[in-house]
């Protein structure tokens, strides 16, 4: 179960999600990751500080036995002198965590109770949150990128998504 799990996180969070985040860094420019249209909605710079805090405490801490030093509120605080390039850097080294992290999972901890931020979970739950989480937040910045920008991310270019499914076993 475990090679199944890691291998769909893996293609959610860093083809799926990563990739659409950095298309849409991409088409921004360095204002542009801070800001939004009200106080409600957090920019762009936040979100991706969030994602990071969020996966950090998840998985490298709660999975990983890495120290859980989290402060959630100041992911929130708008840090306009961080660059686009220090964002993607932050990205890329929580991505080199996560997969020795993962890696490292045993099937035990995958069904072993833990209270993250007050829940209770299981190691597996804790694992598909991430999942979850990322794909929720790469949402909200691929709108606020369309809002920004006022263009089409393309996400699909190229691929015929009225196609009917057709199932049938590939194994």
């Amino acid at each position: 179960m475990k090679e199944i799990l890691v291998k769909e996180f893996e293609y959610r969070v860093f083809t799926e999600s990563y990739d659409r985040i950095y298309k849409c860094l991409s088409m921004l420019k360095d204002e542009q990751i801070w800001q939004s249209p009200n106080d409600s909605i957090p920019p762009i710079g936040n979100l991706l500080l969030h994602l990071s805090g969020n996966a950090q405490q998840w998985i490298l801490a709660a999975l990983g036995d890495r120290i859980d030093n989290r402060k959630r509120d100041e992911e929130f605080i708008l840090q306009t002198k961080i660059k686009k390039t220090e964002l993607i850097f932050l990205l890329e080294n929580l991505k080199v965590n996560l997969k020795a992290t993962l890696a490292e999972v045993s099937e035990e901890q995958l069904h072993s109770e833990m209270i993250i931020q007050g829940f209770n979970v299981s190691g597996f739950s804790a694992i598909i949150h991430v999942i979850e989480h990322f794909s929720y937040h790469t949402g909200q910045i691929t709108t606020l990128t369309k809002w920004l920008t006022n263009k089409d991310t393309s996400f699909y270019s190229g691929v015929d998504l009225n196609k009917l499914n057709q199932y049938r076993n590939l194994n």
